[in-house]
């Protein structure tokens, strides 16, 4: 059993891949093979998303086709949740249990970009771990909202597609106005700290 410990440190910073990457916009294989480059693949997403500060970061977003995310995030108690999840799907409540918040969501795969969108505040992503074991992980609050946003990735959609063209327009420009500083193989060099 690989323990949280061994996933979360040792791994090497990997640049983010872009909106507009093919391997974006597509559908994932599943994860058939739980190995140890699975293992190493898992490490190098903790290391990057941590080196970006992000909450969750899918497998496309290292340019890697496998339906895997891993996630560092609070959920709606403010408690930090750590982990990952091979070959998810996603539960949303339906009819009165239904609940939408409206928040401002970002992708590190568009840096700088936030834009509103309504998510269910109350999410269960079920899959597997990194050893092929069960896994179930219920979000509430941003938690719920980063588990949709990584199974979306999975599943070739980015949270911009999810948008009106209007708003998405306004997504593009926040995004524009601070893409110069975001090299291109970041967060392998840093962010820039000044225009």
């Amino acid at each position: 059993m690989t323990s949280l410990s061994e996933l979360t440190s040792g791994g090497t910073i990997l640049p983010i891949t872009r909106w507009g990457t093919p391997v974006m916009h597509a559908p994932t294989r599943p994860v058939t093979e739980f190995d140890e480059e699975l293992r190493t693949l898992v490490r190098n997403m903790f290391a990057t998303m941590e080196a970006a500060q992000g909450v969750g970061l899918a497998a496309t977003q290292v340019g890697v086709d496998l339906a895997v995310f891993v996630y560092d995030c609070p959920d709606a108690d403010n408690h930090s949740q750590v982990g990952v999840v091979c070959n998810p799907v996603i539960e949303l409540p339906e009819g009165r249990d239904r609940k939408l918040e409206s928040a401002d969501e970002g992708c590190l795969s568009l840096p700088g970009g936030y834009a509103p969108l309504a998510r269910t505040s109350l999410a269960t992503c079920r899959g597997q771990d990194v050893d092929g074991n069960p896994v179930e992980v219920r979000g509430t609050g941003l938690l719920a909202r980063c588990l949709q946003h990584e199974t979306d990735h999975l599943n070739g959609t980015v949270f911009g597609d999810r948008l009106s063209t209007r708003v998405r327009k306004t997504l593009y420009g926040s995004h524009e106005q601070l893409a110069h500083l975001y090299p291109e193989d970041w967060p392998v060099t840093p962010k820039h700290t000044s225009a």
